[in-house]
């Protein structure tokens, strides 16, 4: 039994580590298989180089808190960014992460996998009472494109049922795992008054390499937009160790960090017109 479950969080481990736009082409060795099945309240300790930075001083890196109940509604101006985080909770990653986003005085937008919110239901509480945006990413980051109709609906309620009961709150916001999507499916999300994030710049975290490079990368892709929804992913180590040099220079160049929150409507989310589905609830 303890093989078995060690082997299927073996499994999960490396489904998440292929979270991106396009397939990881160098896997992310940080990710251990004792950092992902650590018991709640373990203490998974971290030194030198991957260390939280310590910050001091006052920040003036965060925004406005922008309130939508629908895609149409998220207009960021120039020099906004949101910051996004897919896959997690997981210890020793998202904790920090948090610790971060708090010294600099930010909020992110934490795009939840169910099964990993159902295996650390503290450190998802945790987000959420950090006054964090709760999304959902399925169940068990599957690829939705890969399946039919019915068994992907069954995928996104099971892993929106799963973040909802592990953070103790609505989970009004998804993201497809893969960033794959189909017009039906993102039409029927609509229809369960959540809201499907985008992503406009993609810091390909998930890459082996330095956490300077993704920095770079990252900056380099929003001078270009000049704003924008930020894809990052808090399982990885690499992560939390550009975060502060990333919200850095977004404060040095006068970026502001949005606080992103649901506004329910009485009537169903209209994201994407649709002819003829039926919608799962």
């Amino acid at each position: 039994m303890y093989r078995f479950f060690v082997l299927s969080c073996l499994a999960l481990t490396a489904a998440l580590s292929a979270c991106s736009t396009t397939r990881q082409t160098a896997p992310d060795a940080s990710i251990k298989t004792s950092s992902v099945i650590a018991p709640e309240g373990r203490k998974l300790a971290y030194a030198g180089d991957d260390a939280t930075p310590r910050m001091s001083g006052w920040h003036h890196l965060a925004g406005r808190t922008l309130e939508v109940s629908s895609l149409a509604d998220l207009k960021l101006q120039d020099k906004e960014v949101i910051l996004s985080f897919d896959d997690g909770p997981i210890p020793g990653r998202t904790d920090k992460v948090l610790a971060i986003l708090d010294q600099f005085g930010v909020k992110g937008a934490f795009m939840m996998v169910g099964e990993m919110a159902e295996m650390h239901p503290a450190l998802a509480r945790k987000v959420a009472e950090d006054g964090n945006t709760i999304g959902s990413h399925t169940y068990d980051h599957a690829n939705l494109s890969s399946l039919d109709f019915d068994a992907a609906m069954a995928e996104v309620i099971k892993g929106e049922l799963a973040v909802t009961k592990a953070t103790g709150t609505d989970v009004s916001f998804f993201r497809f795992p893969y960033l794959a999507e189909s017009h039906r499916l993102r039409a029927a999300i609509a229809m369960r008054d959540m809201v499907v994030m985008d992503v406009d710049i993609d810091s390909k975290d998930y890459f082996a390499g330095t956490a300077v490079s993704v920095t770079q990368r990252t900056m380099d892709l929003l001078h270009r937009r000049g704003r924008g929804i930020i894809l990052m992913h808090d399982i990885h180590k690499r992560t939390a160790t550009m975060l502060p040099n990333l919200l850095s220079e977004l404060e040095s160049e006068g970026f502001k960090v949005v606080t992103l929150k649901f506004r329910r409507t009485q009537a169903p989310s209209n994201l994407v017109a649709s002819a003829g589905f039926v919608a799962t609830r």
